[in-house]
């Protein structure tokens, strides 16, 4: 039995899709807040109704959080491999307990439940925000030193922490990997994460920044996580990007395929500024904060990242960020009504 946490967000889903193509036996946790529909939208995509009807239904769904260990307990039964995706993701100051409650408590619970049930292998899905910083403009890889002296954001420094304990695990007998994606770029969740480029791209965005980081296709990501867990390598990180780009060229080339207007001016630090001030006001409000003084900084920075050891130890090549750009624009336009 396989099971998957997380199994509702966009790297759980195409996950899900795949082992299901694959005829295994699949378990996915879900919160009593989440919609399994998005799931089945997604299976959508890649297959024909009754096809993907047929991979949909081979998924046991069962409702547990990560912080509830009696529930998660029963999920593990019977499991031989454990897909870890569950994860918050916000860089709002106000989520910084949630933030080391959900990534780092409940990933210690997941390997816990590891090492008692004596699962055979487990993949972690981390974040190259996990991942040390480079001098320069120097590629960053896979021995680049986490520096705790630097200011890291809560998001990283939770991710960080749940690689420890993923660690901690292997000390005590779990065969694990772990994957560090970029931005992850896919089809089907149009309102969180990178799936608001197309929908700011829809409703007309004037502002391109130059920031520079790591990309790669949801597909690929995939794609690593079943070569590494179907592999003898074990106790090992991989960074998981398909190219370097600037956000500027992102979004002009989403723009291009969606046959929208390009984002033509330049975002300003000041405007930057100007936001995380008015932010910084509403969140004694309740408004929720996108903008915080570290990502001020971050919009200007250039991350470039290597990918050379998940291609030596699979094989795998990547797939041009153009082509998951274009194919994504295409299902949103779809679903969205503008596109036959």
């Amino acid at each position: 039995m396989i099971l998957v946490t997380g199994g509702t967000g966009l790297v759980g889903t195409h996950l899900l899709y795949e082992l299901a193509r694959k005829n295994e036996n699949i378990r996915a946790t879900i919160r009593p807040s989440s919609d399994i529909r998005e799931v089945r939208k997604v299976f959508g995509y890649y297959s024909e109704k009754a096809e993907a009807d047929r991979l949909f239904n081979k998924i046991e769904w069962v409702t547990a959080d990560i912080n509830d260990i009696p529930a998660l307990t029963e999920t593990f039964k019977d499991v031989d491999f454990v897909y870890h995706c569950a994860a918050l993701v916000s860089f709002d100051p106000a989520d910084e307990k949630k933030l080391r409650k959900i990534n780092i408590e409940g990933t210690a619970n997941v390997v816990n439940l590891c090492i008692a049930k004596k699962v055979k292998k487990l993949c972690y899905v981390s974040s190259v925000a996990a991942i040390g910083t480079g001098q320069g403009n120097a590629e960053i890889d896979e021995n680049a030193k986490w520096n705790p002296e630097e200011n890291h954001n809560d998001y990283a420094i939770s991710k960080y922490g749940a690689e420890i304990e993923v660690w901690r695990g292997t000390q005590e007998g779990v065969n694990t990997v772990i994957v560090n994606p970029g931005i992850i770029i896919g089809p089907g969740f149009w309102n969180t994460g990178s799936g608001k480029i197309f929908t700011r791209i829809d409703k007309g965005l004037k502002y391109h920044f130059p920031k520079v980081s790591g990309f790669v296709a949801v597909q690929d990501v995939v794609k690593a996580m079943l070569l590494l867990m179907s592999s003898n390598i074990s106790n090992e990180q991989f960074i998981l990007v398909g190219e370097n780009l600037s956000f500027e060229h992102v979004l002009k080339t989403t723009a291009e395929f969606m046959d929208k207007p390009k984002p033509s001016r330049p975002l300003k630090k000041w405007m930057v500024k100007m936001g995380w001030v008015v932010q910084k006001i509403g969140s004694f409000f309740g408004m929720k904060r996108a903008i915080t003084r570290d990502s001020v900084k971050t919009l200007y920075t250039k991350t470039y990242y290597r990918n050379s050891k998940i291609q030596e130890a699979t094989g795998m090549e990547f797939t041009p960020i153009s082509r998951v750009l274009k194919e994504s624009s295409d299902l949103y336009l779809k679903e969205t009504g503008q596109k036959n």
